[in-house]
């Protein structure tokens, strides 16, 4: 399990999207975020940080991809990275098949706990993502506990996420999975095993250990300098 701030994380992202148009592989990663950091959408406004002095308090970084504000804190975050075409890309909504697999791994673990697919939109305020739910987010007892977003370059597809394990001093008004489940606490690198195992079974494919091309790092140090950690990236809208 990775534990590294924002700018690295999604330089890391990308990178995965980058060389996913080369591959004839898939890339799933699990991460954590320290310290704990606010992610913007692409196309969200950088003031919208500065509604909440919870959220302005925090450093921050924009994302690659779309959708609202996260609080990376007490979380899992998954990347899925997918090369062009078939049999990588298909008419099904990766979104959803990916949470259905989140979801299974969860029920696994914890058994029947109110956890679901989101059937109809709901909207509980501007900012947070998981205060707004949209079809095929997964909620638990009816708050949303993991969303995702999606960036496409030259036919290959990154879409990572975040899964909302417990609720952060930053957003108290955001109860996660250990919150709402009425279990004991999910055992991160268990529940990574176990959404790993799930992806396996629904897709087929077999996952293995990846070798990072020698050239990736320097790649990834190289977008955080130049991107993620610059004033012309966070703050371009």
């Amino acid at each position: 399990m990775v534990v590294a701030d924002g700018p690295t994380h999604m330089a890391t992202d990308e990178v995965l999207l980058e060389m996913a148009g080369g591959w004839q592989s898939a890339v799933l990663r699990f991460y954590q975020w320290q310290p704990a950091t606010l992610s913007l959408g692409y196309f969200q406004p950088a003031a919208d940080r500065l509604t909440d002095r919870k959220l302005a308090a925090l450093p921050w970084v924009r994302r690659p991809t779309g959708g609202a504000a996260l609080v990376h804190d007490k979380e899992l975050t998954y990347a899925l990275a997918l090369p062009p075409g078939s049999p990588w890309q298909v008419k099904e909504s990766w979104l959803i098949r990916m949470h259905r697999i989140i979801v299974q791994a969860m029920e696994r673990l914890l058994g029947r706990c109110g956890v679901r697919l989101v059937d109809s939109p709901r909207c509980l305020g501007d900012v947070l993502c998981f205060q707004k739910q949209t079809v095929g987010d997964v909620v638990c007892r009816g708050c949303k506990v993991v969303g995702s977003a999606q960036r496409r370059r030259q036919g290959a597809l990154l879409q990572h996420g975040g899964i909302l394990l417990g609720r952060s001093r930053h957003t108290p008004q955001l109860p996660g999975i250990d919150d709402l489940s009425g279990r004991s606490p999910l055992p991160v690198q268990e529940f990574a095993a176990a959404i790993i195992d799930r992806f396996q079974r629904d897709t087929g494919w077999t996952v293995e250990p990846l070798d990072w091309p020698e050239d990736s790092s320097a790649r990834i140090t190289q977008l955080v300098e130049r991107r993620y950690r610059t004033a012309a990236w966070n703050f371009r809208r």
